[in-house]
C-alpha cells in the first residue's frame, strides 16, 4: 500500500524537479559543450564560437584554516536559495513520500515505527539552515560536511565509526556527469549511510534520483525488501548508468568528426576533435575514481553494509570497468582522428605545393626565352618573317614536353 502524507506531494517525472543550479560557485562545476543542440552531432558550424570545458582547478581554503566545518558555522547567507528536502519512508508493504517545508518540525519527529528505511534527499546546498538541522539531528562529522559543501570533491569513501551510543556512518562522495542545455557538467552527490537511514545531498537535480524514487513506488521493487545499503547501491548504479548515454553522444560526435576528416577536411574539424578529447578527459575524471569507490565498497566490511548489497556491488564494478574501457577506446580514436586530420591537411598542402612547383618549373625556360627575345637590342631573328610563330611553337613544344615528362614521372 502506498500512502502520501498530508504535507507531501508526489511526482513521477523529472520535468517537475526545479532547476536550482543558480548560485553554484564556478570552481565547483566542470562544464563544457557536449553537443551542438539541434545541429548535426559532432562538429560546430563555422559561425559558432567554440566552447571548451574549464580546466580543472583545485579549490582550497586559505592556509591555516581549520579542517572541517562545525555546526555553528553553518549559517544561511542572505539571498541564498531555499533547499528542496524530500523524505521517503518505506517498508515492503508501504511507502510514504513527503516534501518538507518546515525542517525544524521535521527533525523533531522520529521515524515512523513501520518504516524500515528513511531516505532524506536535499537538493540545493546554499540553504545552510537545512544542512545544519540535519547535521545536528544525525551527528554528521565536520570533515564530511566540509567535503559535502566543497562541491567538486573526488569520489571517495570515508568510514566514521560510532562513538558511545552514536552509530557509525559511511560517507560516500560520488561523481556524476549529465547534459544540461547542450553542455557537459560534472556534479557531486554526497551520501551518508546509517543502519536504517540514508541522507543524500546534491546541488543540481539529478534524473538518477527521480528514477530510484519511481522504482521505490512499485511494490514489486527489490528496493522495498532490502535495507538502506541496497538503496545506496541503487543510487550509485543509477549514477553509473548515466555515463553510458553521455558516452553514446560522444561516440556519435566522434564518428561524425572522423567521417568529415576523411571526406571533407575543414579547419573547424581540429577544434571540434579537441573539444571531444576534453569532454572525454572530464568524463574520465569522474569514472576512474568511481571505479575505485565501488571496489572499496565491495571489499569494505561495515555494520551498515549488508552482504546482499556487496554482492550487487560486484556487478556495478563491472559496469564501471566497461565505461572506462569505452572512455579509453574513444580517447585513442580521438587522438588517431586528430593525427589523421593533420596528415590529411599536410598531404593536401603538399599537393597544392606540387602543382605550383610544376607550373613554376614549366615557366622557367619560357621566361628565359621571353627575356632574351624581349631585350631592346638588335636580334638577327627579328628580321625573319617566321620568327614570331616559330617562337610560339618552340614555347608550346617545351611546355608540352615538360608536361609529358611530369606526367610520365607520376608528378601529375
Amino acid at each position: 500500500m502506498t500512502t502520501l502524507a498530508p504535507m507531501s506531494k508526489s511526482y513521477e517525472t523529472t520535468s517537475e524537479v526545479p532547476d536550482r543550479a543558480n548560485g553554484v560557485a564556478p570552481a565547483a562545476r566542470q562544464s563544457g559543450q557536449l553537443s551542438g543542440g539541434r545541429d548535426a552531432p559532432g562538429l560546430s558550424p563555422r559561425h559558432r564560437r567554440l566552447r571548451l570545458p574549464a580546466v580543472p582547478r583545485l579549490r582550497r581554503p586559505p592556509p591555516g584554516t581549520p579542517a572541517g566545518i562545525e555546526y555553528h558555522e553553518l549559517t544561511r547567507k542572505p539571498g541564498a536559495a531555499t533547499a528542496r528536502v524530500v523524505c521517503t519512508d518505506y517498508c515492503p508493504e508501504r511507502i510514504e513520500i513527503q516534501e518538507i517545508a518546515d525542517i525544524a518540525a521535521f527533525v523533531a519527529v522520529h521515524r515512523p515505527d513501520w518504516s524500515r528505511v528513511r531516505w532524506i534527499h536535499v537538493e540545493g546546498l546554499q540553504d545552510r539552515d537545512v544542512i545544519r538541522a540535519l547535521a545536528e539531528k544525525y551527528r554528521l562529522h565536520p570533515l564530511a560536511i566540509e567535503d559535502m559543501l566543497d562541491g567538486a570533491h573526488r569520489p571517495k569513501l570515508d568510514d566514521y565509526p560510532g562513538i558511545d551510543e552514536l552509530p557509525g556512518r559511511l560517507f560516500v562522495v560520488a561523481g556524476r556527469v549529465q547534459q544540461l542545455e547542450g553542455c557537459l557538467q560534472a556534479e557531486q552527490l554526497s551520501l551518508f549511510l546509517g543502519r536504517n537511514t540514508l541522507l543524500t545531498f546534491e546541488q543540481v537535480a539529478s534524473p538518477a534520483i527521480e528514477e530510484v524514487r519511481r522504482r521505490l513506488q512499485s511494490s514489486r521493487s527489490r528496493l522495498r525488501g532490502n535495507d538502506a545499503s541496497f538503496l545506496l547501491y541503487a543510487l550509485l548504479d543509477a549514477v553509473v548508468d548515466r555515463l553510458f548515454p553521455v558516452l553514446d553522444e560522444v561516440s556519435a560526435r566522434l564518428e561524425a568528426a572522423e567521417e568529415e576528416v576523411l571526406t571533407r577536411p575543414d579547419p573547424q574539424s581540429l577544434p571540434a576533435i579537441h573539444r571531444i578529447k576534453r569532454d572525454l578527459v572530464a568524463i574520465r575524471r569522474v569514472a576512474w575514481p568511481m571505479r575505485e569507490l565501488i571496489a572499496e565498497l565491495q571489499r569494505e566490511r561495515h555494520e551498515c553494509l549488508s552482504e546482499i548489497t556487496q554482492t550487487y556491488f560486484r556487478d556495478l564494478y563491472d559496469q564501471c570497468v566497461q565505461a572506462i574501457d569505452l572512455i579509453e577506446t574513444y580517447r585513442e580514436i580521438a587522438s588517431a582522428v586528430a593525427e589523421t586530420h593533420v596528415s590529411v591537411v599536410s598531404n593536401r598542402t603538399n599537393e597544392i605545393m606540387k602543382v605550383l612547383t610544376v607550373i613554376g618549373t614549366i615557366f622557367i625556360p619560357l621566361t628565359f626565352l621571353a627575356g632574351i627575345y624581349g631585350m631592346n637590342m638588335p636580334i638577327p631573328e627579328n628580321g625573319w618573317r617566321y620568327s614570331y610563330p616559330v617562337f610560339w611553337a618552340v614555347c608550346l613544344g617545351i611546355a608540352g614536353l615538360m608536361l609529358w615528362r611530369f606526367r610520365r614521372g607520376g608528378w601529375l
